[in-house]
């Protein structure tokens, strides 16, 4: 991510390690079974972007070993900086406006962060350069275009309300550069950039708890902004709020690209 005054979901917020818990229950167990397919094992040297939580950062630490070595990145560190020891090492680093925290990495990893970033095709070839000959990069990010609905089944009021708020968060994150069709995109992307062996899929949480708790997180951070904007009164959120405590809602996600490759 490059700066979190023009990110609208800031990391130093009091909801952000709410939302890290829930994206990593929602996606660790696809980003890690990529991890496994791309052979990922004792002695990499893997440069995993975005390090905003610890999950990724601590399952790469374990397959890497004594002998390999992980950094994670992020411009705020805060919760990542707890994983620091070895053979994770954590950085606080812009990677659309600063070189490559080294060279010659088996797997450089980010999820979640591209579609964010203001200068995405710097950040790609910054992470594509720090790859060894043969070096794999993983890009896993939304498409919130492709499924723009927190409510799929839209069969009521309380549906119909979550999807306005829903259209809200998106158009905030659409004036602060967000790609909301970056998702679709990336395997085009990475053949375009010189990668070989270019495959994708797609991962779509459709209920979960989960989902209610990201749902919950992400609207706390928003609520201010949603509100100025016109999208919703206080009175909206609070109603959308309790429908989501409820527990009777079916909330979905974007659904998140993985698209992989190999530097030839």
């Amino acid at each position: 991510m490059t700066r979190t005054d023009g990110y609208l979901l800031d990391p130093r917020q009091a909801e952000a390690e709410q939302r890290y818990d829930a994206l990593a229950a929602l996606f660790d167990a696809t980003t890690f079974r990529h991890f496994e397919r791309l052979g990922v094992g004792p002695g990499w040297r893997c440069w995993e972007v975005g390090a905003g939580g610890t999950s990724v950062l601590s399952w790469l630490a374990k397959r890497v070993g004594p002998t390999g070595k992980v950094i994670g990145t992020d411009i705020d560190t805060a919760r990542a900086d707890v994983a620091a020891r070895p053979p994770v090492e954590v950085l606080r680093h812009d990677v659309g406006a600063e070189e490559p925290p080294g060279d010659s990495f088996d797997l450089v990893h980010a999820r979640l962060v591209l579609v964010h970033v203001a200068d995405r095709d710097r950040a790609l070839r910054s992470m594509i350069k720090a790859l060894r000959p043969g070096g794999r990069l993983l890009i896993e990010d939304a498409d919130t275009a492709l499924q723009p609905l927190i409510c799929p089944d839209e069969h009521g009021p309380a549906q119909r309300l979550a999807n306005r708020l829903r259209h809200g968060f998106r158009a905030l994150l659409a004036e602060r550069g967000a790609d909301l069709a970056y998702g679709r995109k990336l395997p085009r992307i990475l053949r375009e950039a010189g990668l070989v062996q270019v495959e994708a899929d797609a991962h779509f949480p459709l209920t979960s708890s989960a989902c209610a708790e990201l749902e919950t997180a992400t609207v706390n951070q928003v609520r201010d902004r949603l509100v100025a904007g016109g999208f919703a009164s206080d009175a909206d959120i609070d109603r959308h709020l309790a429908h989501v405590a409820g527990g009777s809602m079916d909330l979905a996600t974007a659904p998140m690209i993985s698209a992989w490759g190999r530097k030839a």
